[in-house]
């Protein structure tokens, strides 16, 4: 398997792992802490972990600032001492209500959550389905929104899957991104490419450096290999600048899969001599690196 699949098996596998731990229909009590974020500008880091010996845990960690924990007196949570704490986190997908005792920049205690009524009736009036509340927890902590739902019909993709949801609210995949990517010719045919897209950093802007240059309605494939190895317009005109031009992009991520640049090139091959076919710069690679 070359490296642009294993990169992407990586992130499909993360996916399944963040979707397994949803798998039960019920959820325990959740335990938080809180302390401070190192160098985090005055946020305050949060865990949040579901009260079970089971290794199917919900369990999420992130920075929030003060403002995000609705409720809280920081002044409390920062001062000398112990005393009763309490906070919300309130998203589109539902609300975390926790309480517990802190001082001295640290606090625990425990949290319920609720699923948005609203939010699962779009769900399911969209066709993705109800989740079970360990899949509702999920979709709170990567703050599913309904922007992304809409943008997706908008763009005529297939339905996702709460999964789907979970891993596009996990990127960052927003409406905007959707919308100017669909403006930009990719449409990609499953949610799945969607999520590759964002997950390597495939954007309207990156794409348009490659249409300057001729390189455009590349396939989705082709974005997602040149991506993942690091394939620039840099690249590509440097080839151009010594002969090698409309290079197709299969044989681009090949030579780059090779570490064949454009400086390899102007150091194997003498002066005035005839460019050497691609498969011979393979197998000049191959001498270099053996030598």
């Amino acid at each position: 398997m070359n490296r642009p699949l294993v990169f992407i098996a990586s992130l499909l596998c993360a996916g399944v792992a963040i979707s397994s731990a949803c798998a039960s229909q019920s959820m325990d009590s959740v335990h938080f802490t809180l302390d401070p974020e190192h160098g985090g500008g005055g946020r305050i880091h949060a865990s949040f972990r579901e009260d079970r010996d089971s290794q199917d845990q919900n369990n999420w960690s992130t920075a929030f600032m003060p403002s995000e924990l609705i409720g809280l007196e920081v002044s409390s949570f920062r001062g000398p001492g112990t005393r009763p704490l309490h906070f919300s986190i309130v998203r589109e997908a539902g609300r975390l209500d926790c309480n517990g005792n802190g001082g001295g920049e640290h606090a625990s205690g425990a949290c319920r959550f609720t699923a948005d009524e609203g939010f699962t009736r779009l769900l399911v009036s969209r066709g993705i389905g109800s989740p079970t509340p360990r899949q509702a927890f999920g979709l709170m902590a990567v703050n599913a929104r309904r922007d992304v739902i809409d943008a997706v019909a908008a763009a005529h993709y297939p339905t996702p899957s709460i999964d789907n949801l979970t891993a596009l609210a996990a990127l960052g995949v927003d409406g905007r991104y959707i919308c100017e990517m669909a403006r930009a010719g990719y449409r990609p045919n499953s949610i799945q490419r969607l999520i590759e897209f964002k997950a390597l950093g495939v954007t309207p802007q990156w794409i348009a450096g490659f249409v300057g240059i001729g390189y455009a309605d590349v396939p989705g494939d082709g974005l997602v290999q040149m991506r993942a190895l690091g394939i620039t317009p840099a690249y590509i005109t440097g080839f151009q600048q010594i002969g090698y031009r409309n290079l197709p992009v299969d044989t681009l991520v090949q030579l780059k899969a090779l570490d064949i640049t454009p400086e390899f090139v102007r150091r194997a091959v003498p002066a005035g001599a005839p460019l050497p076919s691609v498969s011979h710069l393979e197998q000049l690679r191959i001498f270099s690196d053996r030598h």
